[in-house]
């Protein structure tokens, strides 16, 4: 991405709503040109808050944001050439479809021939060209989230910002979803900024995520980089499954460790965030790295399994290990040898994918 040219920059940035606690804290952000990026994280992170200020419904407290170099943080939201998809639709009942999509061209006083062109484009854009005559309360939710996406679509706006557009539909539609809206980004090559709540339609989705708790942000990368090398516990624990271990650091060598749990087994790992000797820390390693080995060895874990559970495309293996929460393996579904409830199993987790958080 830095080879692009930066589209959008935060310098500074802080929020507060009465004047004592940050809602966002110092953001330096650079949305690039082109790319599909999410700001990803739980309620009250300061995501939502962050793409409100981009688009203009929210000012900052201090610092500044600016489109293609040019300083935009006093500059209405009308005047800013974007496009708003919001969860709940937010599109007018008593309009048709065109008519809810053309509203955008209407309020920027497109002469009408040209409106009906652009609509058509639209409607085209999402598959529903049939639909223009229909009223929202005729769609389904996945064809009002269309239609709200055509409308931030219709006039060519620089930018598209999604807050949870998503969130309100069910499981099967909400994927068939994600995958549309990649595969319309990657024809359009607008710029869209995503906020979601949830992990996984970040992962699908995404060039980049930003992973944003108490107002700040946590890491932000490209989605492998961020599932397979989190920069804190923070991020591990929220980007994807992890099965966690608390242990303790008696040595380290570079940005490698070795660690003793509690029941006196040792094992080598990651560095992360520079542990010391004698400095409590958390082993992460992410559910698939873990493997069930023959016997005992270098980062094995003797633990008792508890349950095997069908997830469809994987199994799970749930295990006890003493002093810890239980720990869960994901296994392929055609797995040769499968432990039994009550069995004692031994798991290996390879060095390179056990991170050590302090």
């Amino acid at each position: 991405m830095s080879d692009k040219k930066a589209l959008v920059s935060f310098t500074g940035v802080e929020k507060t709503y009465d004047g004592k606690n940050l809602v966002v804290r110092d953001l330096n952000l650079q949305i690039q040109q082109g790319e599909f990026i999410s700001l990803l994280g739980p309620s009250g992170s300061g995501k939502t808050t962050t793409l409100m200020m981009l688009a203009g419904f929210e000012s900052p407290t201090a610092g500044e944001i600016s489109l293609a170099g040019v300083p935009i943080t006093r500059t209405p939201p009308h005047k800013r050439n974007f496009g708003m998809v919001f969860q709940d639709y937010a599109l007018f009942p008593h309009m048709t479809v065109a008519d809810n999509i053309a509203y955008p061209l209407t309020v920027r006083k497109v002469p009408a021939g040209e409106q009906q062109a652009k609509v058509a484009r639209a409607l085209d854009m999402v598959q529903l060209g049939a639909m223009g005559n229909r009223y929202p309360a005729q769609l389904s939710g996945g064809q009002r989230q269309r239609v709200a996406l055509a409308r931030a679509l219709v006039f060519d706006p620089q930018l598209v910002l999604m807050d949870e557009p998503l969130g309100a539909l069910d499981k099967q539609l909400r994927e068939h979803m994600q995958i549309e809206l990649k595969e319309l980004h990657r024809r359009l090559g607008v710029t869209f900024v995503y906020v979601t709540h949830d992990q996984s339609e970040a992962l699908t989705m995404s060039d980049r995520v930003a992973v944003f708790n108490d107002g700040i942000i946590q890491q932000i990368d490209v989605v492998e980089t961020l599932y397979e090398t989190p920069v804190n516990r923070f991020v591990a624990s929220f980007v994807g499954d992890s099965t966690v271990l608390d242990a303790k650091v008696f040595q380290t060598q570079g940005n490698q460790c070795n660690v003793v749990l509690p029941n006196g087994v040792q094992l080598h790992g990651v560095n992360v965030n520079r542990a010391q000797i004698g400095d409590t820390v958390q082993c992460g390693v992410r559910p698939e790295r873990l493997q069930l080995a023959q016997s005992a060895g270098p980062n094995t874990i003797e633990a008792r399994m508890i349950d095997l559970i069908y997830f469809g495309d994987h199994l799970r293996v749930r295990c006890e290990v003493a002093g810890q929460e239980a720990a869960t393996i994901k296994m392929p579904l055609e797995h040769a040898a499968l432990p039994h409830p009550g069995q004692t199993i031994h798991v290996y987790a390879p060095p390179e994918h056990l991170r050590v958080y302090r």
